[in-house]
Protein backbone atom coordinates (compact mmCIF):
# COMPACT_ATOMS: atom_id res chain seq x y z
CA UNK A 1 0.00 0.00 0.00
CA UNK A 2 1.38 3.57 -0.91
CA UNK A 3 2.07 6.18 2.11
CA UNK A 4 0.50 8.86 1.49
CA UNK A 5 1.05 12.99 1.61
CA UNK A 6 -1.60 12.07 4.91
CA UNK A 7 0.10 9.49 6.21
CA UNK A 8 3.38 11.35 6.15
CA UNK A 9 2.03 14.49 7.40
CA UNK A 10 0.82 12.20 10.35
CA UNK A 11 4.18 10.86 11.09
CA UNK A 12 5.62 13.88 11.35
CA UNK A 13 2.61 14.88 13.70
CA UNK A 14 3.34 11.59 16.22
CA UNK A 15 6.86 12.27 15.91
CA UNK A 16 5.99 16.24 17.42
CA UNK A 17 4.46 14.18 20.19
CA UNK A 18 1.01 14.65 19.17
CA UNK A 19 -1.37 12.64 21.22
CA UNK A 20 -4.69 13.79 19.86
CA UNK A 21 -6.13 16.12 16.94
CA UNK A 22 -9.69 18.06 17.83
CA UNK A 23 -11.67 18.49 15.25
CA UNK A 24 -15.00 17.70 13.03
CA UNK A 25 -14.94 15.23 10.28
CA UNK A 26 -15.82 16.07 6.62
CA UNK A 27 -14.66 14.73 2.78
CA UNK A 28 -11.42 17.16 2.41
CA UNK A 29 -10.27 15.30 5.95
CA UNK A 30 -10.37 11.44 4.85
CA UNK A 31 -7.08 11.22 3.79
CA UNK A 32 -6.15 12.19 6.91
CA UNK A 33 -8.40 10.54 9.60
CA UNK A 34 -7.71 7.26 7.56
CA UNK A 35 -4.18 7.77 7.99
CA UNK A 36 -4.62 8.20 11.75
CA UNK A 37 -7.29 4.81 11.63
CA UNK A 38 -4.07 3.45 10.41
CA UNK A 39 -1.76 4.15 12.81
CA UNK A 40 -3.63 3.92 16.17
CA UNK A 41 -1.28 6.55 17.97
CA UNK A 42 -3.05 9.94 17.69
CA UNK A 43 -6.49 10.22 18.48
CA UNK A 44 -9.33 11.84 16.75
CA UNK A 45 -11.51 13.50 19.03
CA UNK A 46 -14.73 14.02 17.64
CA UNK A 47 -16.22 17.75 18.40
CA UNK A 48 -19.14 19.69 17.94
CA UNK A 49 -18.09 22.54 16.35
CA UNK A 50 -14.47 23.36 14.84
CA UNK A 51 -14.60 26.41 17.42
CA UNK A 52 -14.64 24.38 20.16
CA UNK A 53 -12.12 21.90 18.81
CA UNK A 54 -9.92 25.04 18.50
CA UNK A 55 -10.36 26.34 22.47
CA UNK A 56 -9.90 22.18 23.01
CA UNK A 57 -6.54 22.32 21.71
CA UNK A 58 -5.59 25.58 22.68
CA UNK A 59 -5.98 24.68 26.74
CA UNK A 60 -4.20 21.30 25.90
CA UNK A 61 -1.23 23.10 24.81
CA UNK A 62 -1.67 26.16 27.80
CA UNK A 63 -1.21 23.56 30.66
CA UNK A 64 1.24 21.08 28.93
CA UNK A 65 3.09 23.25 27.06
CA UNK A 66 3.26 20.89 23.95
CA UNK A 67 2.10 21.15 20.73
CA UNK A 68 -1.64 20.87 20.41
CA UNK A 69 -3.81 20.32 16.88
CA UNK A 70 -6.69 21.08 16.04
CA UNK A 71 -8.53 20.75 12.05
CA UNK A 72 -11.53 21.82 10.07
CA UNK A 73 -12.62 19.92 6.61
CA UNK A 74 -13.05 23.10 3.86
CA UNK A 75 -14.64 26.11 3.82
CA UNK A 76 -17.16 26.58 6.47
CA UNK A 77 -15.60 23.68 8.24
CA UNK A 78 -11.83 25.22 8.76
CA UNK A 79 -13.80 28.81 8.97
CA UNK A 80 -15.26 27.69 12.45
CA UNK A 81 -11.88 27.47 13.69
CA UNK A 82 -10.82 30.68 13.95
CA UNK A 83 -12.21 32.61 17.21
CA UNK A 84 -10.51 29.77 18.53
CA UNK A 85 -6.98 30.05 17.17
CA UNK A 86 -7.52 33.80 17.66
CA UNK A 87 -7.76 33.01 21.20
CA UNK A 88 -4.69 30.34 20.99
CA UNK A 89 -2.51 33.18 19.68
CA UNK A 90 -3.38 35.99 21.12
CA UNK A 91 -2.46 33.63 24.27
CA UNK A 92 0.76 32.42 22.98
CA UNK A 93 0.04 29.12 22.98
CA UNK A 94 1.51 26.30 20.58
CA UNK A 95 -0.98 25.11 18.50
CA UNK A 96 -0.85 23.95 14.79
CA UNK A 97 -4.26 23.86 12.75
CA UNK A 98 -4.99 22.09 9.53
CA UNK A 99 -7.39 23.75 6.95
CA UNK A 100 -8.11 21.11 4.86
CA UNK A 101 -8.74 22.47 1.15
CA UNK A 102 -10.89 21.89 -2.03
CA UNK A 103 -9.33 20.21 -4.68
CA UNK A 104 -6.41 21.81 -5.78
CA UNK A 105 -7.58 22.24 -9.31
CA UNK A 106 -10.72 23.93 -8.50
CA UNK A 107 -8.93 26.68 -6.52
CA UNK A 108 -9.88 30.35 -8.11
CA UNK A 109 -12.81 29.02 -9.86
CA UNK A 110 -15.69 30.32 -7.28
CA UNK A 111 -15.80 26.33 -6.68
CA UNK A 112 -18.24 24.88 -4.04
CA UNK A 113 -17.31 25.88 -0.37
CA UNK A 114 -14.04 27.78 -1.92
CA UNK A 115 -12.34 29.80 0.68
CA UNK A 116 -8.51 30.80 0.84
CA UNK A 117 -7.18 29.73 4.24
CA UNK A 118 -3.82 30.97 3.66
CA UNK A 119 -5.32 34.30 3.74
CA UNK A 120 -7.55 34.34 6.09
CA UNK A 121 -6.04 33.36 8.97
CA UNK A 122 -2.69 35.38 8.15
CA UNK A 123 -2.84 37.40 11.07
CA UNK A 124 -4.09 35.15 13.92
CA UNK A 125 -1.01 32.89 13.35
CA UNK A 126 3.02 32.75 13.08
CA UNK A 127 2.95 30.57 9.55
CA UNK A 128 0.24 29.78 7.36
CA UNK A 129 1.07 27.69 4.18
CA UNK A 130 -0.68 26.36 1.27
CA UNK A 131 0.41 22.91 0.38
CA UNK A 132 -0.36 22.09 -3.13
CA UNK A 133 2.04 19.53 -3.80
CA UNK A 134 3.14 15.79 -2.62
CA UNK A 135 6.83 17.21 -2.27
CA UNK A 136 6.04 20.61 -0.09
CA UNK A 137 4.18 18.22 2.55
CA UNK A 138 7.09 17.19 4.99
CA UNK A 139 9.07 20.43 4.75
CA UNK A 140 5.80 22.41 5.63
CA UNK A 141 4.94 20.53 8.07
CA UNK A 142 8.55 20.87 9.99
CA UNK A 143 8.65 24.95 9.76
CA UNK A 144 4.77 25.07 10.83
CA UNK A 145 5.59 22.86 13.69
CA UNK A 146 8.67 24.55 14.61
CA UNK A 147 7.40 28.23 14.24
CA UNK A 148 4.27 26.97 16.35
CA UNK A 149 6.16 25.43 19.46
CA UNK A 150 9.61 27.90 19.00
CA UNK A 151 7.56 31.10 19.02
CA UNK A 152 4.34 30.19 21.53
CA UNK A 153 1.46 30.60 18.88
CA UNK A 154 -0.34 29.28 15.92
CA UNK A 155 0.76 27.93 12.44
CA UNK A 156 -1.74 26.86 9.88
CA UNK A 157 -1.30 24.51 7.36
CA UNK A 158 -3.38 24.69 4.36
CA UNK A 159 -4.46 21.17 2.84
CA UNK A 160 -6.50 20.14 -0.06
CA UNK A 161 -8.02 16.66 0.09
CA UNK A 162 -6.58 15.52 -3.06
CA UNK A 163 -3.37 16.25 -2.11
CA UNK A 164 -3.39 14.23 0.78
CA UNK A 165 -4.48 11.09 -0.80
CA UNK A 166 -1.41 11.49 -3.15
CA UNK A 167 1.59 9.20 -2.77
CA UNK A 168 4.12 10.67 -0.60
CA UNK A 169 7.60 11.97 -1.89
CA UNK A 170 10.68 10.00 -0.13
CA UNK A 171 12.25 12.36 2.32
CA UNK A 172 14.03 11.40 5.12
CA UNK A 173 12.00 11.80 8.86
CA UNK A 174 12.80 14.62 11.34
CA UNK A 175 13.85 13.52 14.80
CA UNK A 176 11.44 14.22 18.09
CA UNK A 177 14.47 16.31 19.08
CA UNK A 178 14.36 18.55 16.54
CA UNK A 179 10.53 19.27 16.77
CA UNK A 180 10.03 19.67 20.33
CA UNK A 181 12.33 22.90 20.75
CA UNK A 182 12.61 24.14 24.56
CA UNK A 183 11.76 27.91 25.58
CA UNK A 184 14.92 29.56 25.60
CA UNK A 185 15.76 31.85 28.73
CA UNK A 186 17.22 35.05 28.16
CA UNK A 187 19.25 36.88 30.80
CA UNK A 188 19.70 40.75 30.39
CA UNK A 189 23.34 42.28 30.11
CA UNK A 190 25.05 42.39 33.47
CA UNK A 191 24.93 46.15 33.26
CA UNK A 192 21.52 46.32 33.31
CA UNK A 193 21.23 43.79 35.83
CA UNK A 194 23.06 46.69 37.93
CA UNK A 195 20.64 49.48 36.91
CA UNK A 196 17.60 47.29 37.83
CA UNK A 197 19.36 46.67 41.24
CA UNK A 198 20.34 50.14 41.79
CA UNK A 199 16.68 51.10 41.10
CA UNK A 200 15.01 48.88 43.42
CA UNK A 201 17.74 49.10 46.01
CA UNK A 202 17.05 52.45 46.10
CA UNK A 203 13.11 52.56 46.78
CA UNK A 204 11.21 52.70 49.91
CA UNK A 205 8.02 50.88 48.42
CA UNK A 206 8.76 48.47 45.86
CA UNK A 207 5.79 46.38 44.73
CA UNK A 208 5.51 43.85 41.96
CA UNK A 209 3.29 43.31 39.13
CA UNK A 210 3.55 39.75 37.60
CA UNK A 211 1.58 38.39 34.65
CA UNK A 212 2.27 34.80 32.66
CA UNK A 213 5.48 35.63 31.89
CA UNK A 214 6.53 34.37 35.74
CA UNK A 215 5.31 31.02 34.90
CA UNK A 216 7.83 28.93 36.25
CA UNK A 217 9.71 31.42 38.43
CA UNK A 218 7.53 31.31 41.26
CA UNK A 219 10.19 30.84 43.67
CA UNK A 220 12.20 33.22 41.96
CA UNK A 221 9.57 36.09 42.20
CA UNK A 222 8.91 34.78 46.10
CA UNK A 223 12.50 35.26 47.42
CA UNK A 224 13.18 39.04 45.12
CA UNK A 225 9.53 40.11 47.00
CA UNK A 226 11.43 38.52 50.45
CA UNK A 227 14.15 40.55 50.17
CA UNK A 228 12.16 43.57 48.70
CA UNK A 229 9.59 43.34 51.38
CA UNK A 230 7.42 43.93 48.46
CA UNK A 231 3.94 43.27 48.00
CA UNK A 232 3.04 40.78 44.92
CA UNK A 233 0.28 41.95 42.63
CA UNK A 234 -0.76 39.47 39.90
CA UNK A 235 -2.39 40.38 36.50
CA UNK A 236 -4.96 37.64 35.62
CA UNK A 237 -3.10 35.54 33.84
CA UNK A 238 -0.44 35.90 36.62
CA UNK A 239 -2.52 34.51 39.34
CA UNK A 240 -1.77 31.02 38.91
CA UNK A 241 1.97 31.87 38.80
CA UNK A 242 1.77 33.76 41.63
CA UNK A 243 -0.66 33.24 44.00
CA UNK A 244 0.26 29.82 45.34
CA UNK A 245 2.70 29.22 48.37
CA UNK A 246 3.25 33.32 48.63
CA UNK A 247 3.01 35.37 51.49
CA UNK A 248 3.24 38.45 50.13
CA UNK A 249 0.15 38.27 47.61
CA UNK A 250 -1.86 40.89 48.11
CA UNK A 251 -4.75 39.97 44.42
CA UNK A 252 -4.96 41.15 41.41
CA UNK A 253 -6.03 44.96 40.08
CA UNK A 254 -7.75 45.54 37.09
CA UNK A 255 -11.19 46.02 36.02
CA UNK A 256 -12.09 42.51 38.22
CA UNK A 257 -9.11 42.91 40.79
CA UNK A 258 -8.93 43.88 44.58
CA UNK A 259 -8.48 47.53 45.92
CA UNK A 260 -5.54 45.62 47.56
CA UNK A 261 -4.04 45.01 44.01
CA UNK A 262 -5.16 48.49 43.53
CA UNK A 263 -3.61 50.28 46.38
CA UNK A 264 -0.15 48.00 46.47
CA UNK A 265 0.42 49.47 43.08
CA UNK A 266 -0.52 53.19 43.00
CA UNK A 267 1.16 54.07 46.57
CA UNK A 268 4.54 52.83 45.59
CA UNK A 269 8.34 54.20 45.03
CA UNK A 270 9.17 51.33 42.77
CA UNK A 271 6.43 49.25 40.24
CA UNK A 272 8.64 46.54 39.10
CA UNK A 273 6.53 44.72 36.23
CA UNK A 274 7.59 40.98 35.62
CA UNK A 275 6.25 39.45 32.37
CA UNK A 276 2.94 41.05 31.91
CA UNK A 277 1.40 43.02 29.16
CA UNK A 278 -1.42 44.08 31.76
CA UNK A 279 -3.75 46.55 29.29
CA UNK A 280 -5.67 48.89 31.25
CA UNK A 281 -3.28 51.99 31.67
CA UNK A 282 -5.99 53.60 34.19
CA UNK A 283 -4.90 51.26 37.05
CA UNK A 284 -0.92 52.25 36.88
CA UNK A 285 0.46 54.85 38.50
CA UNK A 286 0.83 58.28 37.24
CA UNK A 287 3.13 60.29 39.52
CA UNK A 288 6.82 61.64 38.96
CA UNK A 289 7.76 60.52 41.91
CA UNK A 290 7.13 56.26 40.71
CA UNK A 291 9.92 54.65 38.85
CA UNK A 292 8.68 51.59 37.23
CA UNK A 293 10.69 48.68 35.14
CA UNK A 294 9.56 46.54 33.44
CA UNK A 295 10.95 42.82 32.49
CA UNK A 296 9.32 41.23 28.97
CA UNK A 297 10.66 38.72 26.90
CA UNK A 298 9.45 40.40 23.68
CA UNK A 299 10.21 43.77 23.60
CA UNK A 300 7.46 45.17 21.71
CA UNK A 301 5.94 45.13 24.86
CA UNK A 302 8.08 47.51 26.90
CA UNK A 303 6.62 50.65 27.37
CA UNK A 304 3.32 50.23 25.63
CA UNK A 305 0.60 50.36 28.34
CA UNK A 306 2.20 53.13 30.77
CA UNK A 307 5.72 54.80 30.69
CA UNK A 308 9.20 52.86 32.19
CA UNK A 309 12.14 54.22 33.72
CA UNK A 310 14.40 51.34 32.80
CA UNK A 311 13.24 48.64 29.97
CA UNK A 312 14.26 45.03 30.26
CA UNK A 313 14.20 42.40 27.43
CA UNK A 314 14.86 39.29 29.32
CA UNK A 315 12.56 35.65 30.79
CA UNK A 316 11.42 36.31 34.33
CA UNK A 317 13.05 33.29 35.78
CA UNK A 318 16.49 34.06 34.45
CA UNK A 319 16.34 37.71 35.15
CA UNK A 320 15.40 37.53 38.74
CA UNK A 321 18.03 34.95 39.32
CA UNK A 322 20.81 37.11 38.16
CA UNK A 323 19.29 39.99 39.96
CA UNK A 324 18.80 38.51 43.53
CA UNK A 325 22.18 38.52 44.66
CA UNK A 326 22.11 42.28 43.89
CA UNK A 327 19.79 42.91 45.91
CA UNK A 328 19.93 44.45 49.68
CA UNK A 329 17.46 42.73 51.84
CA UNK A 330 15.21 45.92 53.20
CA UNK A 331 14.19 46.17 56.47
CA UNK A 332 11.27 48.73 56.68
CA UNK A 333 8.00 46.41 55.96
CA UNK A 334 5.53 48.86 56.72
CA UNK A 335 4.54 49.02 52.85
CA UNK A 336 4.15 45.22 52.84
CA UNK A 337 2.19 45.30 56.20
CA UNK A 338 0.11 47.63 54.75
CA UNK A 339 -1.31 45.96 52.13
CA UNK A 340 -1.69 42.27 53.28
CA UNK A 341 -3.62 43.83 56.06
CA UNK A 342 -5.52 45.79 53.10
CA UNK A 343 -5.51 42.38 51.30
CA UNK A 344 -6.82 40.47 54.23
CA UNK A 345 -9.70 42.98 55.10
CA UNK A 346 -10.42 42.85 51.37
CA UNK A 347 -10.41 39.05 51.61
CA UNK A 348 -12.79 39.02 54.32
CA UNK A 349 -15.06 41.12 52.37
CA UNK A 350 -15.17 39.12 49.44
CA UNK A 351 -15.37 35.51 51.50
CA UNK A 352 -18.43 37.18 53.37
CA UNK A 353 -20.25 37.96 49.75
CA UNK A 354 -19.77 34.28 49.14
CA UNK A 355 -21.79 33.43 52.33
CA UNK A 356 -25.66 32.53 52.00
CA UNK A 357 -28.50 32.13 54.02
CA UNK A 358 -30.84 29.15 53.85
CA UNK A 359 -34.40 30.31 52.52
CA UNK A 360 -32.63 33.98 51.96
CA UNK A 361 -33.33 35.01 48.23
CA UNK A 362 -31.86 35.58 45.69
CA UNK A 363 -28.48 33.27 45.36
CA UNK A 364 -25.37 35.08 45.19
CA UNK A 365 -22.82 34.03 42.37
CA UNK A 366 -19.84 34.24 44.59
CA UNK A 367 -21.53 31.62 47.15
CA UNK A 368 -21.13 29.09 44.31
CA UNK A 369 -17.55 29.85 43.44
CA UNK A 370 -16.18 30.17 46.60
CA UNK A 371 -18.40 26.55 47.45
CA UNK A 372 -16.55 24.80 44.42
CA UNK A 373 -13.62 26.58 45.76
CA UNK A 374 -13.64 24.98 49.11
CA UNK A 375 -14.83 21.53 48.15
CA UNK A 376 -12.60 21.08 45.02
CA UNK A 377 -9.60 19.13 45.08
CA UNK A 378 -6.03 20.74 45.19
CA UNK A 379 -5.38 19.86 41.57
CA UNK A 380 -8.46 21.08 40.18
CA UNK A 381 -8.54 22.95 37.08
CA UNK A 382 -10.82 25.59 36.69
CA UNK A 383 -11.73 26.87 33.10
CA UNK A 384 -14.00 30.36 32.94
CA UNK A 385 -16.23 31.94 30.50
CA UNK A 386 -15.74 36.03 29.74
CA UNK A 387 -17.57 38.61 31.54
CA UNK A 388 -18.92 37.39 35.23
CA UNK A 389 -17.51 33.56 35.29
CA UNK A 390 -13.77 35.40 35.08
CA UNK A 391 -14.78 37.56 37.86
CA UNK A 392 -15.85 34.77 40.29
CA UNK A 393 -12.91 32.52 39.19
CA UNK A 394 -10.37 35.63 39.38
CA UNK A 395 -11.79 36.45 43.01
CA UNK A 396 -12.83 32.62 44.50
CA UNK A 397 -10.97 30.26 42.45
CA UNK A 398 -7.51 30.25 44.73
CA UNK A 399 -4.20 28.57 43.21
CA UNK A 400 -3.31 26.19 46.02
CA UNK A 401 -1.46 22.92 45.27
CA UNK A 402 -1.25 22.12 41.42
CA UNK A 403 -4.48 23.86 40.87
CA UNK A 404 -4.59 25.54 37.41
CA UNK A 405 -6.43 28.07 35.56
CA UNK A 406 -7.15 28.45 31.48
CA UNK A 407 -9.40 31.33 30.29
CA UNK A 408 -9.71 33.45 27.57
CA UNK A 409 -8.27 36.05 29.08
CA UNK A 410 -6.32 37.82 26.42
CA UNK A 411 -9.14 37.53 23.27
CA UNK A 412 -11.60 37.61 25.65
CA UNK A 413 -13.88 35.33 23.75
CA UNK A 414 -17.57 34.33 24.97
CA UNK A 415 -18.19 30.23 25.02
CA UNK A 416 -15.01 29.20 26.17
CA UNK A 417 -14.94 27.74 29.00
CA UNK A 418 -16.40 24.40 28.24
CA UNK A 419 -14.31 24.02 24.94
CA UNK A 420 -11.35 24.56 27.26
CA UNK A 421 -12.70 22.40 29.65
CA UNK A 422 -12.82 19.45 27.04
CA UNK A 423 -8.81 19.92 26.14
CA UNK A 424 -7.75 20.03 29.84
CA UNK A 425 -10.03 16.87 30.76
CA UNK A 426 -8.45 14.81 27.74
CA UNK A 427 -5.06 15.99 28.54
CA UNK A 428 -5.11 15.02 32.61
CA UNK A 429 -8.31 12.43 32.52
CA UNK A 430 -7.47 11.51 36.13
CA UNK A 431 -7.60 15.30 37.57
CA UNK A 432 -10.66 17.41 38.53
CA UNK A 433 -11.97 19.49 35.88
CA UNK A 434 -14.90 22.95 36.79
CA UNK A 435 -15.91 25.32 34.19
CA UNK A 436 -17.31 28.39 35.19
CA UNK A 437 -20.01 28.55 32.51
CA UNK A 438 -22.31 31.93 31.92
CA UNK A 439 -25.35 31.09 30.63
CA UNK A 440 -24.90 33.05 27.60
CA UNK A 441 -21.59 31.69 26.61
CA UNK A 442 -22.52 27.94 27.62
CA UNK A 443 -25.45 28.12 25.24
CA UNK A 444 -23.29 29.59 22.39
CA UNK A 445 -21.67 26.43 22.31
CA UNK A 446 -23.91 24.23 23.82
CA UNK A 447 -23.62 21.83 20.99
CA UNK A 448 -20.21 20.21 23.10
CA UNK A 449 -21.93 20.22 26.24
CA UNK A 450 -23.39 16.60 24.83
CA UNK A 451 -19.47 15.66 23.57
CA UNK A 452 -19.01 15.01 27.28
CA UNK A 453 -21.17 11.82 27.16
CA UNK A 454 -19.75 10.93 23.31
CA UNK A 455 -16.32 11.27 24.86
CA UNK A 456 -16.81 10.03 28.56
CA UNK A 457 -15.15 13.14 30.17
CA UNK A 458 -16.41 13.59 33.75
CA UNK A 459 -16.36 17.69 33.86
CA UNK A 460 -18.60 18.98 36.39
CA UNK A 461 -19.95 22.60 34.55
CA UNK A 462 -21.43 25.16 36.58
CA UNK A 463 -23.99 27.51 34.78
CA UNK A 464 -24.14 30.95 36.32
CA UNK A 465 -27.81 31.28 35.07
CA UNK A 466 -28.92 35.03 35.64
CA UNK A 467 -30.60 34.66 32.79
CA UNK A 468 -28.43 38.08 31.19
CA UNK A 469 -25.52 38.85 29.76
CA UNK A 470 -24.48 40.38 33.06
CA UNK A 471 -21.06 41.94 32.62
CA UNK A 472 -22.67 43.49 29.57
CA UNK A 473 -25.61 44.89 30.97
CA UNK A 474 -23.38 46.41 33.76
CA UNK A 475 -21.27 47.97 31.34
CA UNK A 476 -24.33 49.63 29.59
CA UNK A 477 -25.08 50.87 33.22
CA UNK A 478 -22.16 52.03 33.57
CA UNK A 479 -22.12 54.26 31.11
CA UNK A 480 -25.30 55.44 32.39
CA UNK A 481 -27.27 53.48 29.81
CA UNK A 482 -30.56 51.78 30.27
CA UNK A 483 -29.52 47.68 29.32
CA UNK A 484 -30.46 46.50 25.70
CA UNK A 485 -30.20 43.09 24.44
CA UNK A 486 -28.83 41.49 27.34
CA UNK A 487 -31.50 39.60 28.89
CA UNK A 488 -31.81 35.86 28.32
CA UNK A 489 -34.25 33.47 28.37
CA UNK A 490 -33.20 30.48 29.06
CA UNK A 491 -34.21 26.99 29.62
CA UNK A 492 -34.04 24.46 33.46
CA UNK A 493 -30.17 24.00 32.48
CA UNK A 494 -30.49 20.89 34.78
CA UNK A 495 -33.48 19.34 33.28
CA UNK A 496 -31.73 20.06 29.64
CA UNK A 497 -28.47 17.93 30.74
CA UNK A 498 -30.50 14.86 32.26
CA UNK A 499 -32.38 15.29 28.55
CA UNK A 500 -28.77 14.36 27.02
CA UNK A 501 -27.74 11.64 29.74
CA UNK A 502 -25.78 13.83 32.16
CA UNK A 503 -26.56 14.42 35.63
CA UNK A 504 -28.20 17.87 36.35
CA UNK A 505 -28.72 19.90 39.18
CA UNK A 506 -30.55 23.27 39.79
CA UNK A 507 -29.83 24.95 42.81
CA UNK A 508 -31.76 28.24 43.71
CA UNK A 509 -31.46 28.34 47.32
CA UNK A 510 -28.34 29.81 49.02
CA UNK A 511 -29.05 26.58 52.14
CA UNK A 512 -28.73 24.19 49.73
CA UNK A 513 -25.07 25.18 47.88
CA UNK A 514 -23.19 23.06 49.45
CA UNK A 515 -25.05 19.84 49.19
CA UNK A 516 -24.94 20.87 45.38
CA UNK A 517 -21.20 21.08 45.16
CA UNK A 518 -20.80 18.13 47.08
CA UNK A 519 -22.54 16.16 45.14
CA UNK A 520 -21.46 16.99 41.88
CA UNK A 521 -17.89 17.00 42.99
CA UNK A 522 -18.73 13.40 44.13
CA UNK A 523 -20.45 11.85 40.99
CA UNK A 524 -19.12 9.90 38.29
CA UNK A 525 -19.15 11.36 35.22
CA UNK A 526 -20.09 14.57 33.65
CA UNK A 527 -22.16 16.89 36.09
CA UNK A 528 -24.15 20.38 35.24
CA UNK A 529 -25.16 22.58 38.27
CA UNK A 530 -27.73 25.36 37.22
CA UNK A 531 -26.89 27.88 39.75
CA UNK A 532 -30.19 30.55 39.38
CA UNK A 533 -28.14 33.66 40.48
CA UNK A 534 -29.55 37.00 40.45
CA UNK A 535 -28.51 39.23 37.53
CA UNK A 536 -28.18 42.35 39.71
CA UNK A 537 -24.70 41.22 41.78
CA UNK A 538 -22.79 44.37 40.82
CA UNK A 539 -18.52 43.66 40.17
CA UNK A 540 -17.29 46.45 41.65
CA UNK A 541 -13.62 47.27 40.53
CA UNK A 542 -10.82 48.88 42.88
CA UNK A 543 -11.02 52.04 41.39
CA UNK A 544 -14.50 54.04 41.28
CA UNK A 545 -14.36 56.98 39.42
CA UNK A 546 -16.72 59.95 39.60
CA UNK A 547 -17.96 59.17 35.56
CA UNK A 548 -19.07 55.44 36.68
CA UNK A 549 -20.39 56.89 39.86
CA UNK A 550 -22.35 59.54 37.62
CA UNK A 551 -23.21 56.20 35.14
CA UNK A 552 -24.98 54.77 37.60
CA UNK A 553 -26.91 58.05 38.80
CA UNK A 554 -28.04 58.34 35.93
CA UNK A 555 -28.89 54.86 35.11
CA UNK A 556 -31.47 55.08 38.02
CA UNK A 557 -32.95 58.24 37.31
CA UNK A 558 -33.76 56.67 33.49
CA UNK A 559 -34.49 53.43 34.74
CA UNK A 560 -37.13 55.08 36.91
CA UNK A 561 -38.15 57.64 34.35
CA UNK A 562 -39.05 54.10 31.89
CA UNK A 563 -40.95 52.75 34.28
CA UNK A 564 -38.53 50.12 35.50
CA UNK A 565 -38.44 50.55 39.58
CA UNK A 566 -38.25 46.83 40.04
CA UNK A 567 -34.74 47.15 38.99
CA UNK A 568 -33.67 49.75 41.09
CA UNK A 569 -34.70 48.32 43.95
CA UNK A 570 -33.35 44.99 42.66
CA UNK A 571 -29.87 46.52 42.40
CA UNK A 572 -30.73 47.84 46.33
CA UNK A 573 -31.39 44.88 47.39
CA UNK A 574 -28.88 42.54 46.51
CA UNK A 575 -25.69 45.02 46.58
CA UNK A 576 -26.87 46.82 49.54
CA UNK A 577 -29.32 44.90 51.92
CA UNK A 578 -27.39 41.80 52.36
Amino acid sequence: MKKTVADQFAEVLALAGVKRIYGVVGDSLNALTEALRKRGDIEWVSMRNEEAAAFAAGAEAHLTGQLAVCAGSCGPGNLHLINGLYDCHRSRVPVLAIAAQIPSSELGTGYFQETHPESLFRECSHYCELVSAANQMQRTSEIAIRNAVGKRGVSVVVLPGDVALQKAEDARAPTPESLSMSPSQVTPSAEQVQQMASLLNSGARVTLLCGAGCEGAGAQVVELARKLQAPVVSALRGKEHVEKDNPHFVGLTGLIGYASGYWAMIDCDVLLMLGTDFPYRQFYPDTADTHIIQVDLRAENIGKRTRVDLGVVGSVAATVQALLPRIETKKDTKHLERALAHYRKTREELDGLGRGTVGKKPLHPPQVARAFDLQASDSAIFTCDVGLPTVWAARYATMKGQRRLVGSFNHGSMASALAQAIGVQKAFPDRQVISFSGDGGFTMLMGDFISLVQLGLPIKVVVFNNSSLGFVAMEQQVGGMLDVGTALRNPNFAQLAEAVGIKGLRVEDPGDVDAAVQQALATPGPVLVDAVVSKAELVMPPKITASMAAGFTLFGVKALLNGRTNEVLELARTNLWR
